[in-house]
């Protein structure tokens, strides 16, 4: 692995682990396995190379999520794929972890990535949802757009719910009570 693969990869790891704030420039170097000259001939500082970590990160997840949400069958087979896809539930999402960092939030630049990727997922899996309602898979009256709203943040929520739980348990919860509530038939209130 060339050295800037090195210090992305670095990068990566230690922000899903501590976030922006709690990633410091030498931490980067010795997790990399590299000298301060090697960093700062490569990238201009923390910053730049974040923002390439980050832009690599959310390009993963897209690709991993797009994988199963691309893939065959009905549109509640895919959001049921896309939901129960294998995940480290407990490390929580690499990309939905950053929105709690201060310094990416207030950062444009660090928080592109973030917010494409969680408008890429909600735009497709809104096209999804549409897709199930002009088959009549979903009952009639759903909004795409909230519903699309409603499983980001159930996979977000339920990162958070099994962290502070200590189990993935809670994120299976909440999964399965989303996937009970879409499910094809269930009968309106």
């Amino acid at each position: 692995m060339s050295t800037p693969d090195r210090l992305v990869e670095a990068t990566r790891e230690l922000l899903w682990e501590r976030g922006y704030v709690g990633t410091s420039p030498r931490a980067i170097q010795q997790q990399a396995g590299v000298g301060q000259g090697s960093m700062y001939h490569h990238f201009a500082g923390k910053p730049d190379l974040a923002l390439a970590a980050l832009v690599r990160t959310a390009a993963e997840l897209r690709e991993a999520a797009g994988s199963v949400l691309d893939g065959p069958g009905s549109a509640y087979e895919r959001i049921s794929a896309y939901l129960l896809r294998e995940r480290d539930v407990l490390r929580g999402c690499p990309v939905g972890r950053l929105t709690m960092d201060p310094e990416i939030v207030k950062s444009g630049e660090l928080r592109a990535p973030v917010e494409e990727t969680i408008a890429w997922l909600r735009a497709r899996l809104t096209g999804i949802v549409q897709e199930g309602l002009d088959a009549g898979e979903f009952r009639p009256g759903l909004v795409p757009e909230e519903i699309a709203a409603t499983v980001v943040a159930t996979v977000q929520g339920g990162y958070v719910l099994a962290r502070a739980s200590g189990s993935p348990a809670a994120f299976d919860s909440a999964v399965r009570g989303l996937l009970a509530l879409l499910a094809p038939g269930t009968p309106t209130t």
